[in-house]
């Protein structure tokens, strides 16, 4: 078996032989093979593989636009803890000091058997300046995209100036408002919510979020206010493909999510670390209809990230888990480092699909592109399978190309190789180039099957273990003859011995 340096190239008369081969044909081959599997000893996860069924695609279907809530008020009253209280678990990211929330964040909870959406956001400050503004400016536009708000006010520290401006503005909606008193732990501080009668918005719902006293009749109280269908928040699309934007910090991640949705849709900032809860965003570009998900931008090491960078960090990993596909931003203008290298092994331990976006390409010279190139060869070469697409997020120069290296990428993902086809690729690969002799033995490949896709996972029936540069050889071949770009592709084994008889 040669070195993976020294792979022997394609042979083109096997992808010719293996496109004419008959599919009846191949299925039959495949059918024997699976039976002389008998003779060996399976046990009930090698029968679960063998039985594998066929993974649906994803539909769109679209379901009714949930009522959505949103929840305001000036910075560290405690919009955030609210929120975890009223899901049910610590979703957003909470911290003693001011401003940790930046975005409006979409969050869907349930009540009673009614589900809705909260949408949490950063503290409104009158005459905000620099980064607070553009905080200020989501949780104005939050207010505007929901049926009803709940404004959270400090109970212990009574009315202030900011409140009332704050109520001015809610006035001027015309959206349903509840006035909550937050930090109300005990019935002995319950008299010092009265104070917030004068603020004009009627009864002030006394709580405490950190503790979940009165957070169930305010739940109870929402539900009156809420309609069952909103007036103002898009149908749902039950099966848009998720993107993940994953990157180091201020590498362009909530730019590039701000253009595509054709609107401010996050905080842009030149503070690094500006983006602290994942982003959900339904969006169409490329005439179809994604949810972007925007994520914090991934530093060295998580375990020493402090305080909300590191449940930041928690929750981005938590999002790449539920995305499809992952586009991994890198700045052009910086040498890659390890922090690029570390993100991208995240994304393949993940198993998602990968898309690599080298972001800032306007700024480019001829000089930095030259070593670019020499960088991509030395430390991404283990993804050089992944699709490359060179845009510039503030300018939206290039913009369209991601789309069908998207498309590429998850069509990879998805696809599935008939079990008689992969069959006869072993047999060919096999006899063309034999497993290696090890300890006077020489390892079989029984039968092989694609047990999944999602990532392509394949799993190999052997008499043996295989030497993994004979796995990459494998490896390589399918990827030479069937492509899938931008998906990794996880190839298993399972030795298994005779039935004694």
């Amino acid at each position: 078996m040669p070195d993976d340096d020294e792979f022997p190239e394609l042979n083109p008369e096997l992808a010719d032989r293996l496109a004419a081969l008959d599919e009846e044909t191949a299925a039959q081959r495949a059918s024997t093979l699976r039976a002389g599997l008998d003779d060996y000893e399976l046990d009930d996860e090698d029968l679960g593989i063998l039985d594998a069924a066929t993974d649906d695609s994803d539909a769109i279907t679209y379901l009714p636009a949930l009522p959505v809530l949103a929840i305001v008020g000036r910075p560290n009253v405690g919009k955030s803890a609210l929120v975890n209280r009223i899901l049910g678990r610590r979703e957003a990211v909470v911290q003693d000091t001011p401003g940790v929330t930046r975005d409006r964040v979409n969050y869907k909870a349930e009540w009673n058997e009614r589900r809705f959406t909260i949408v949490d956001t950063g503290g409104w400050e009158p005459d905000a300046k620099g980064i607070n503004a553009s905080v200020a400016a989501q949780a104005e536009i939050a207010i505007d995209l929901a049926d009803a708000v709940l404004f959270v006010v400090d109970a212990m520290v009574g009315p202030t100036s900011t409140d009332e401006h704050v109520v001015r503005m809610l006035r001027s909606t015309k959206k349903p408002v509840i006035l909550v008193a937050n930090k109300v732990d005990d019935a002995r501080q319950e008299p010092e919510a009265a104070s917030l009668w004068s603020l004009g918005l009627g009864q002030p719902w006394a709580v405490s979020a950190v503790h979940g006293r009165g957070v169930a009749d305010l739940l109870d109280h929402v539900l009156t206010v809420l309609p069952e269908v909103s007036a103002v928040a898009k149908d749902q699309v039950g099966g848009p493909r998720r993107v993940a934007l994953l990157g180091r910090p201020n590498v362009g991640k909530s730019s590039l999510l701000n253009r595509s949705a054709g609107e401010e849709r996050v905080v842009v900032n030149e503070l690094a670390g500006t983006t602290r809860d994942p982003v959900d965003e339904q969006i169409e570009l490329g005439g179809k209809v994604w949810t972007f998900v925007d994520t914090a931008g991934i530093r060295r090491r998580m375990h020493l990230a402090q305080g909300a960078d590191f449940y930041a960090s928690l929750r981005t990993s938590a999002a790449l888990e539920k995305a499809e596909v992952a586009v991994v931003l890198i700045d052009v203008t910086e040498p890659i480092s390890e922090q690029d290298v570390r993100i991208i092994e995240l994304v393949l331990e993940s198993g998602r699909a990968l898309v690599l976006a080298f972001n800032k390409w306007d700024l480019l010279d001829d000089e930095r592109r030259r070593y670019l190139e020499r960088e991509i060869e030395q430390d991404l070469g283990h993804v050089s399978w992944a699709p490359r697409v060179n845009i510039s997020a503030k300018t939206g120069r290039h913009l369209e190309k991601l789309v069908p290296a998207l498309e590429l990428a998850l069509q990879s993902w998805d696809t599935r190789i008939p079990t008689g086809k992969f069959n006869a690729l072993l047999a060919e690969l096999t006899a063309e180039h034999p497993h290696p002799v090890r300890g006077g033995k020489q390892p079989r490949i029984l039968f092989g099957t694609q047990a999944s896709s999602r990532p392509p996972t394949f799993v190999l029936f052997t008499t043996g273990f295989l030497d993994p540069q004979y796995r990459r050889f494998i490896t390589r071949r399918l990827r030479e003859l069937y492509g899938f770009e931008g998906s990794p592709i996880n190839v298993n084994m399972r030795v298994r011995e005779r039935r004694k008889r």
